[in-house]
């Protein structure tokens, strides 16, 4: 049986436990996303857009849908992915279903919606039609369909016109050591009226080392005015696949920020796309990827300047170790209508194996004439200089390198605004580096 095949049986056993089933259109979406799905399969490499990414260690392993959470999860578990001192508000998934026992959503202003997608589409399936599944194309790829067509839980956030939430919401999905290889797919929601502001923090985990498969898919819908800054934390195992899409769209005036850090998982691909589809609209990307030993992370970004009048500030490092392997591939695409469009891209790599690798390809498409844009991409090795320096400062080579490391990663970490979560990421950036107790004591 292929993988295809295998997939398919798979999601139409559970196809009629999951949750909205009586909502037509949401069926309808289902089976249509499905049988995309029977017809391309997952992707291959003979697809431009995965060129440098295999999926075939997916294929071989007998992954199964994730119908219950894993039980083995308790509270300290829990902690160890929160952030020390930031209150949140918190909703965590256990093999991509909620658990309320792990959860605490607190109080929320009037006008926010912060939910289960499961519950939402139990009790009030018709409130979210015309928004879920409204922006990801499950045409993409087959992982895009493959999540479409098992849409059942993971978070649907709305916040309503002016609302401003008094704390980050912060969606923890963790996956489990089970009986059987087993894979989850998060659906997530997130609708911004116009003048509404959130954070969004989305972080993945692993309880173990299980050969754990999620296919995370994000939707965010910002109206005029909006504002949402989104941070999304990929720690999982190094057993683990991790396969996510971030597909946002913004009105006039509206300000999106993206904050994605991958450290974990064997393989790990990360497809993120904005749609400026309206005058004044900003987004800035901003990203960090560290891998070693086998580990391979694969970034496609694209963002689409649709109308006039609209900025984008991407900006990405990766550091590669041991036989790690890098793919950037960033498309900024201006469309003809799109004049004063300022947008600009910068990829940065730091090679600190010689059996490490990088694949890099920043794009420029401008179909505008009165555009400021740029882009470009470094690959490079430690300064052998700066090495020198400090050297002869009595520091030893091992502490050296994981200084010189640190501060490579450190100004894409700068740029998040939350102090907690900066500390989070410096302390694993840290202790994956040589001597981490040196670092830190400097």
């Amino acid at each position: 049986m292929s993988a295809t095949e295998h997939f398919v049986n798979a999601l139409k056993a559970v196809a009629p436990q999951l949750p909205g089933g009586d909502a037509a259109w949401l069926s309808e979406a289902r089976a249509d996303a499905l049988s995309r799905f029977a017809s391309m399969g997952l992707p291959t490499q003979r697809n431009e857009d995965w060129k440098y990414t295999s999926v075939r260690p997916i294929e071989k392993k007998a992954f199964s849908p994730s119908l219950k959470a894993g039980s083995a999860v308790s509270a300290q578990d829990v902690e160890a992915y929160l952030f020390a001192g930031l209150p949140v508000h918190l909703l965590t998934f256990v093999d991509g279903h909620y658990s309320a026992a792990l959860s605490r959503p607190g109080d929320l202003a009037d006008g926010a919606t912060v939910s289960s997608l499961a519950s939402a589409l139990a009790s009030q399936p018709d409130a979210l039609r015309g928004r879920l599944a409204s922006l990801a194309d499950p045409a993409a790829n087959g992982f895009a369909a493959l999540n479409t067509a098992s849409m059942a839980d993971g978070a649907y956030i709305h916040v309503s016109r002016n609302v401003k939430l008094d704390r980050p919401v912060h969606l923890l999905f963790l996956a489990t050591r089970q009986d059987a290889e087993v894979f989850a797919q998060p659906r997530n929601l997130i609708v911004m009226e116009e003048g509404a502001e959130a954070v969004v923090i989305e972080s993945y985990g692993s309880i173990g080392d299980s050969a754990s498969l999620t296919n995370a898919l994000t939707e965010v819908l910002l109206e005029a005015n909006a504002g949402l800054e989104h941070y999304t934390l990929q720690v999982e195992s190094a057993q683990a696949y991790h396969i996510a899409t971030l597909q946002a769209k913004q009105a006039a005036g509206s300000r999106f920020v993206s904050h994605s850090v991958s450290f974990g998982a064997r393989i790990a691909r990360n497809d993120i796309n904005v749609v400026l589809d309206a005058e004044g609209a900003h987004c800035g990307l901003n990203g960090l990827y560290m891998v070693d030993g086998r580990q391979h992370v694969d970034y496609h970004t694209r963002i689409d300047h649709a109308q006039p009048h609209c900025s984008s500030d991407e900006y990405y490092k990766g550091i590669l170790d041991g036989h790690g392997r890098g793919v950037f591939n960033g498309r900024v695409y201006v469309h003809p209508h799109a004049q004063k469009t300022d947008a600009q891209q910068a990829n940065k790599n730091l090679l600190l194996s010689r059996d490490a690798e990088i694949d890099t390809k920043p794009q420029l498409e401008i179909y505008a004439d009165d555009v400021k844009c740029s882009h470009g991409a470094t690959v490079g090795q430690l300064d052998e200089k700066m090495m020198f320096y400090l050297r002869s400062r009595g520091i030893d080579k091992n502490t050296a390198r994981g200084m010189l490391t640190y501060g490579f990663a450190h100004d894409v970490v700068d740029r998040m605004a939350l102090a907690p979560i900066r500390a989070y990421i410096e302390h694993i950036l840290v202790n994956r580096l040589p001597e981490a107790a040196g670092i830190e004591a400097m």
